[in-house]
């Protein structure tokens, strides 16, 4: 096992280009840091999409004008002439060009595939649907089998149905019986649904801040990952994440919800404080009546009672939300539970050094995460 980390090693574990003994022990590491787990995801995808990227060959004539463009930048006078030497300023720029246009086709060949994807119908782009089961309605026509999706139609489903939605080149959604869901941007920067009511489960498999999900409470902005959606009569919202990590969004009211953890939105409210599945019930009873229901005082107190060591990261969500006295119970609590990392003073803390904070929050994800 490795001692700290094994980052240095998980790219070249990706790619099969360790020995059995040592690919036995990142495996092994992996099964217990989360931290490498998380790393070693976003790596994993980049080596999947690499995997599917067509080859480009840049045309002959680039080459030529690449070249007689160094060349000509090679002969300019240099303050302190040097013997030549094969490894050449020269040399160093082809590098960098060769490089630079290997970017180029990777991003170019990736947008190819991503707009591949969508085939435009006469109201815009569109994205396949499948029923499950039963019969759906995609704008308004009965579809039993396999349609399309375009931007500004609605599918719904009722009691008997369930129906697949491929999000573009980035995933899929599964949305299940009596639920509604709209189409509103379909482009490769942006993958947009709304969600008016029921549930959907999302599998995102794209960079961040590509899928996002509108619902009446929140925006949900996928940061790569795996999630449950669903909306209820009166339009609030309930977050669950199975993988990654998505952030809630609502005016400037945000809150991120990582792997194993949940969030609670309101209508005219926004976001409440995420919490982990696990939690105590006392904890999450308190934390709705602190978040939605006026519960002041007691609801703030239990919340505090209630939090266990792995509970400091729905604290740390509470520091910018309340002020005062009760801020710095918070950071009391976390301090009595965790402790302050290194390079995070209290003082900075109490007055929301966003730097600090950032820290933070990147110490708990390396503890619980």
């Amino acid at each position: 096992m490795f001692t700290r980390h094994a980052i240095k090693q998980l790219s070249a574990y990706c790619n099969g280009e360790l020995s059995a003994e040592q690919s036995q022990r990142v495996r092994e590491h992996l099964l217990a840091c989360a931290r490498c787990r998380k790393q070693h995801d976003e790596i994993k995808l980049g080596v999947q999409l690499a995997e599917q990227l067509p080859m480009v060959s840049a045309p002959a004539e680039m080459w030529s004008e690449i070249e007689r463009l160094l060349e000509q930048r090679s002969r300019k006078p240099m303050l302190q002439p040097r013997a030549p030497n094969p490894f050449s300023t020269f040399n160093l720029y082809r590098v960098a060009v060769y490089a630079a246009v290997l970017v180029v086709a990777v991003a170019l060949a990736i947008a190819v595939r991503l707009y591949s994807s969508y085939r435009p119908t006469p109201s815009g782009p569109s994205w396949d649907v499948a029923s499950l089961s039963g019969t759906i309605r995609v704008g308004g026509q009965r579809i039993s089998n396999k349609g399309r999706l375009a931007v500004g139609e609605t599918l719904e489903t009722d009691s008997t149905s369930q129906a697949k939605i491929s999000v573009g080149a980035i995933g899929e959604v599964l949305l299940d019986s009596n639920s509604r869901i709209r189409l509103l941007q379909a482009r490769v920067t942006e993958h947009r649904l709304a969600l008016d009511r029921g549930r959907l489960r999302a599998k995102i498999s794209a960079p961040p801040k590509l899928f996002f999900v509108d619902t009446p409470s929140a925006q949900a902005i996928d940061l790569g990952c795996a999630y449950t959606l669903e909306v209820d009569d009166l339009g609030r919202s309930f977050l669950h994440v199975t993988a990654g990590w998505v952030e809630l969004v609502r005016d400037n009211r945000q809150s991120y919800v990582p792997m194993g953890a949940m969030c609670q939105t309101r209508p005219g409210i926004g976001p409440g404080t995420p919490y982990f599945e696990d939690a105590s019930s006392s904890f999450v009873r308190a934390l709705e009546a602190f978040d939605f229901e006026s519960g002041g005082e007691k609801a703030f107190q239990e919340v505090l009672n209630e939090a266990r060591a792995r509970d400091t990261f729905t604290l740390w969500h509470l520091l910018s939300r309340v002020e005062g006295d009760q801020r710095s119970r918070v950071l009391d609590k976390m301090i009595e539970l965790v402790g302050l990392p290194r390079h995070v003073t209290r003082d900075g803390v109490m007055h929301l050094d966003q730097k600090m904070l950032a820290t933070w929050k990147d110490e708990l994800d390396s503890v619980w995460f």
